[in-house]
């Protein structure tokens, strides 16, 4: 197993060891062509085709290894920067598209409890007590009597790892703050914090900006081919103008001339979620031979 000391030479990837992000970027990376292979599952694999080590490190505790440089690069939740209270030493390049959830907080289903400020004063339990904490004061000074704030009533926010579900069945919270809607667990939201995703983040610092540019390019071009296909069709040049406007591109559509001069070939790139409509609606203008392709990777 290689030594993180002795990796100086290298890009330091921070990349999360497990749950949730985990295979997602493994993908992510196997698109942007960063090959590898991580034996027997250690914490450390050493890329074959760019002086890259990654480094597989719990995704919460990603914001802080790359905020103190001890990874240069780094792919975590935007809720976990934010619970790590980073902001201001690292840098988000990217959001990923994957890992999307939103930060709520749930009750009882069974319980009175309506609206959010019905917990104030009483206990939350939470992975993520610095947001709960601050989403809560701010609830507290504003709604809590003064006699209330002068008595030192204030709600009362515990750590809790792992199952939070299961603290309000216990009698343990009033409510909680979690990342996921847990009806099976007789919960439901009745407030939201935020909605987060997994991105990509930097430390301000590092000094492999070059090679951070090149990873991150790479990156959005496997993002970017995610959303888009590339569409192929024959039309009619007197409906070329038609067609076009239906298939713009990024930039323009590519335009190729057939044996036949009264047709032309169009190349264009179009978004994933719309490709079916514009087939039907290039199919109602004459288009021929439609075809839709796979993009694996781009630049745009």
């Amino acid at each position: 197993m290689a030594d993180i000391n002795s990796l100086s030479d290298r890009l330091l990837f921070g990349i999360p060891k497990k749950g949730r992000l985990h295979e997602n970027c493994l993908s992510l990376l196997s698109g942007a062509d960063v090959n590898f292979h991580r034996p027997n599952r250690l914490d450390i694999a050493l890329v074959y085709n760019l002086p890259i080590a990654l480094v597989f490190l719990p995704a919460a505790d990603i914001p802080k290894y790359v905020a103190d440089g001890n990874v240069d690069l780094g792919i975590t939740g935007q809720d976990m920067v934010e619970e790590s209270q980073v902001g201001d030493k690292v840098e988000q390049l990217l959001e990923l598209g994957f890992g999307k959830c939103k930060l709520q907080v749930q009750v009882p289903i069974k319980s009175n409890i309506k609206k959010v400020e019905e917990l104030v004063g009483k206990r939350i339990v939470t992975s993520f007590e610095v947001l709960a904490g601050a989403y809560f004061e701010d609830l507290d000074k504003k709604y809590l009597s003064d006699d209330q704030k002068k008595e030192g009533m204030k709600t009362k926010i515990d750590y809790v790892s792992g199952s939070v579900e299961a603290a309000c069945a216990l009698g343990l919270a009033d409510g909680i703050e979690s990342g996921e809607t847990m009806r099976a667990a007789g919960l439901h939201p009745i407030s939201t914090l935020n909605s987060t995703q997994a991105i990509l983040i930097r430390n301000k610092h590092s000094s492999n900006n070059s090679l951070i540019t090149k990873l991150t390019s790479r990156i959005k071009g496997v993002i970017a081919a995610q959303k888009y296909v590339l569409l192929n069709y024959n039309i009619q040049r007197n409906f070329l103008s038609k067609a076009t406007k239906i298939t713009p591109g990024r930039q323009a559509p590519t335009i190729s001339p057939l044996d036949d001069n009264e047709w032309v070939e169009v190349q264009s790139m179009v978004r994933k979620d719309d490709v079916a409509e514009i087939m039907d609606r290039l199919e109602e203008i004459g288009a021929k031979d439609i075809l839709v392709f796979k993009i694996d990777n781009c630049r745009v």
